[in-house]
């Protein structure tokens, strides 16, 4: 709809709405909406009807949404829908303790949000997520958005960090909602757009300070570098209740990663103990890699019958990531083996 007149006649009462849709080819990106009323109580009743409406039922509540801007760069910014992630808690191999801390400040918050209202207990809260590259921290997201299925999800990455602003506005009007910010560590010293404004990471907690105390919203920031948000979170305590460390996969959390990653893929694990110990301080990325590797080892051999990696396969693939020439690779994989 881009222009249109709507008439309403209750009783005696006759009112008039005018809805205009955004013309960005005019300079309005906006839509607007008039109404006129021959009682001003009918009028203002109206509009707030409409702008109810309007907050219900949006079209972006309970989606998954990230911000961009229009292909051929007239500056608009634009809200992005993408599939909300199935992921079990199976599939997200953390420490009991580590997935536990995470659940509660997040998942368990928002099912128990009546009883905790009821007793004066507010909804809003921030979670940190750190640790070295390579540990789990976006698939532990994609977890937490996956399970909180009625939430409105808003991600910030990139390019799009210095739209918090609009975020928090986004996820206060569609409430319940997570606002992801990845790579924290990059807003802690960037100042914006413009000159004498203050980091973005301080904007953000601003941000969180003016929402209500019942306000359904949950913060969860990602970094590789918790060292250079902790000067500014400890100056305004409170923003962030928990701080969640992921660490690198012991022997156990490894060979869970391992039986995560084959899927389907058959693998001789006869060497397997082996390649557990040699992968000591290695990422969940790193072991990825190397059943991928290991495919690609196997293929050749297997011709048109179904792949099997040999444990010659996952020991070539195994030495070739350690080898001196792939230290790069291992540094971009997240890992340092010990």
């Amino acid at each position: 709809m881009r222009c249109g007149v709507y008439l309403i006649s209750e009783g005696g009462v006759r009112t008039a709405v005018l809805l205009r849709g955004p013309e960005p080819e005019s300079g309005n990106p906006q839509a607007t909406v008039q109404v006129v009323s021959t009682d001003a109580t009918s009028a203002t009743r109206a509009a707030a009807e409409i702008r109810s409406a309007a907050v219900t039922e949006n079209v972006f509540r309970g989606q998954v949404l990230s911000f961009g801007h229009e292909v051929f760069g007239r500056g608009q910014t634009l809200l992005q829908f993408h599939s909300r992630p199935r992921l079990g808690a199976d599939q997200l191999v953390l420490a009991a303790d580590t997935l536990a801390e995470v659940q509660r400040q997040v998942v368990e918050v928002a099912r128990h949000k009546t009883q905790l209202l009821a007793a004066g207990q507010h909804l809003k809260r921030g979670v940190l997520l750190y640790g070295p590259p390579g540990v789990g921290k976006t698939h532990t997201v994609r977890y937490l958005t996956s399970s909180l299925v009625d939430t409105t999800v808003i991600q910030l990455t990139g390019n799009a960090l210095h739209l918090i602003a609009e975020a928090c506005s986004v996820a206060r009007a569609l409430q319940p909602a997570m606002v992801v910010i990845e790579d924290g560590d990059l807003i802690a010293e960037d100042r914006g757009m413009h000159p004498g404004q203050h980091p973005l990471l301080f904007q953000l907690l601003n941000e969180m300070d003016g929402l209500a105390e019942d306000a359904e919203v949950v913060f969860v920031l990602t970094t590789n570098r918790a060292d250079l948000l902790e000067p500014a979170l400890a100056s305004r305590p409170g923003r962030v209740d928990q701080a969640v460390e992921l660490r690198l996969p012991d022997a156990a959390a490894r060979r869970a990663l391992f039986e995560l990653y084959r899927g389907s893929l058959e693998v001789d694990t006869s060497g397997l103990d082996t390649v557990l110990e040699r992968t000591d301080g290695v990422t969940a990325s790193f072991l990825k890699e190397l059943l991928r590797r290991a495919a690609l080892l196997a293929a050749p051999q297997t011709g048109s019958r179904p792949l099997a990696v040999s444990a010659a396969d996952l020991g070539g693939a195994l030495d070739e990531l350690l080898d001196t020439r792939n230290a790069m690779t291992r540094m971009l994989l997240g890992s340092v083996p010990g």
